[in-house]
């Protein structure tokens, strides 16, 4: 979160100000809107997919176009707030993921859809950098100040909670395409209260847009997650995902070039030859990637594996939903105890151990034991989504604390599409490995497993994958397709407890080197 300079906050009117409550309550309703709809739509992924008998790829992408463009946007977005106006960029970024969201709600196909989930992104970017900078200028010190990011925080931790039922709800009852469309009479609310409840401020030393900076970073985030979104059907060797890394890694190369050759880069690069820092970064990596990404992939398992409806899907991430609002009251327990490092640590442990415990449990076939295994991954999420973002501001000096909130924020969402792509590609490749594994005793049933009936199937849409299946087949691979995807799901989450386990360790070795002399 941005601190407001003195010089921002002289920029502010000198009229009569607005009561804080109502300022405050705009802005947290804005950066819950965004929570709301950044996790709300992954419970419709599967009725999106049967309606649009999309692919597993065009789902992935669903998420990913999003998450990509707005870890891309989200620094330029704050740099233009503090420039132009925190207001005013609040109602640019209503009046563009109004439009992003009429897109999604109204596309006639996949390919709309995610350019539309695409352009809601850069919309988000823009919404939660100008509502951040908002009370972060209202509230400049004091215990105002942390009561009402307490209060924020609070918000957000019930939207989180909240965003599943709601999804599921949605999507049952009046249709996926209103997860999007209802978003405009929030957006007109939001916007109709932030007229009268919020004043202007901007920042009149504010440094340019690093435009250049921001394409190159976007691009490159953008190329790999195509890669490892397309491995899967084009293979790992092949020339189109080799070709695809070897762009993102030449224009990551460029984005690091220009902001060395900057005189006030985007990102001072500097921040990362601090030990403390890269381990505070490297813990919001791991948090995100291990268990901010389940929000994705639990509503697809619960829906394919146990057959669930959506609204019931919705109901059954609650145990993880709910654990993280708990989670940070386990955190202040712990930070009373053990170091800021000892408390990431124990956090992404609780995740990793979480994660490999669902692994396990989905063997079972019982939601109930598998519940428990995710509540244990949501105690540590709780505790991560807080504590990440203090341990990143207290490895800077106070004057870098908006750069460094930037990097905590793009970090965070650049894991979680990356994820997407990874673990979607560990899920793909597990689920059709196993299938083949249960059907190896019927060949003639195991031709049928192609990659459109695979890809209809990991998006979803079983019924669409057996639509040309013969009647005698189809009542097999009915039995085993759940069966194998829970497999994959199984695998996929091993993955993330053993990642989530390894950057525990590091991040606590990073964590413990001492401060720099010149802090």
């Amino acid at each position: 979160m941005s601190q407001p300079s003195s010089a921002s906050r002289a920029a502010a009117p000198a009229s009569p100000r607005l009561p804080a409550a109502a300022t405050l309550a705009v802005a947290s309703a804005t950066c819950s809107l965004i929570v709301l709809d950044t996790n709300v739509v992954a419970v419709s992924l599967p009725s999106i997919a049967r309606g649009f008998h999309a692919s597993f790829a065009d789902i992935e992408w669903v998420v990913s176009a999003y998450m990509t463009a707005f870890a891309a946007c989200l620094l330029p977005a704050g740099g233009l707030a503090d420039r132009f106006g925190r207001k005013r960029m609040l109602g640019a970024g209503l009046a563009l993921f109004s439009l992003a969201s009429l897109g999604c709600g109204l596309a006639p196909s996949a390919g709309w859809l995610i350019a539309a989930r695409a352009v809601k992104g850069g919309g988000a970017a823009l919404l939660l950098t100008a509502a951040l900078a908002v009370i972060a200028n209202r509230f400049p010190d004091g215990r105002e100040r942390a009561r009402a990011w307490a209060i924020w925080g609070m918000c957000m931790g019930i939207a989180t909670a909240v965003a599943p039922l709601v999804g599921g709800a949605i999507t049952q009852w009046i249709g996926w395409r209103w997860v999007f469309l209802l978003n405009l009479p929030v957006c007109a609310l939001l916007a109709a209260g932030a007229r009268v409840a919020i004043d202007e401020s901007r920042d009149p030393h504010a440094k340019r847009v690093d435009a250049a900076g921001s394409l190159l970073f976007g691009a490159a985030l953008a190329c790999a997650i195509a890669a490892l979104i397309g491995a899967p059907s084009h293979g790992w060797l092949s020339g189109a995902t080799l070709g695809r890394f070897a762009l993102a890694a030449a224009l990551l190369a460029a984005f690091v070039g220009a902001e060395r050759w900057q005189a006030r880069p985007m990102i001072d690069l500097a921040l990362f030859r601090q030990p403390r820092f890269v381990g505070a970064v490297l813990a919001m990596f791991g948090y995100a990637a291990c268990a901010q990404v389940m929000m994705t992939f639990l509503p697809l398992y619960l829906q394919n594996a146990f057959g669930m409806s959506a609204i019931d899907a919705g109901l059954g991430m609650l145990p993880f939903a709910v654990a993280m609002i708990g989670g940070p009251s386990l955190g202040g327990m712990l930070a009373a105890r053990v170091s800021p490092g000892g408390v990431l640590a124990g956090g992404l442990a609780l995740i990793g151990a979480g994660n490999l415990a669902t692994a396990v449990l989905t063997a079972s076939g019982d939601y109930r034991l598998v519940a428990l295994g995710m509540f244990v991954t949501g105690c540590g999420a709780g505790i991560m989504n807080g504590d990440t973002q203090k341990a990143i501001m207290a490895c800077v000096p106070p004057n870098r604390t908006g750069m460094a909130s930037g990097i905590s924020t793009t970090t965070r969402f650049s894991a979680i599409v990356t994820a997407v792509g990874v673990l979607g590609a560990v899920l793909a490749a597990s689920t059709h490995a196993q299938l083949d594994r249960l059907l190896s005793a019927a060949p003639g049933v195991r031709a049928f497993v192609d990659a459109p009936f695979m890809s209809s199937l990991l998006a979803g849409d079983l019924a669409q994958a057996l639509a040309h299946v013969p009647a005698s087949a189809a009542r097999t691979l009915a039995e085993a397709a759940p069966a194998a995807f829970a497999n994959g799901f199984a695998d996929a989450l091993t993955v993330s407890g053993v990642l989530a386990l390894i950057v525990a360790i590091v991040a606590y070795k990073l964590l413990a080197q001492p401060m720099p002399a010149d802090f």
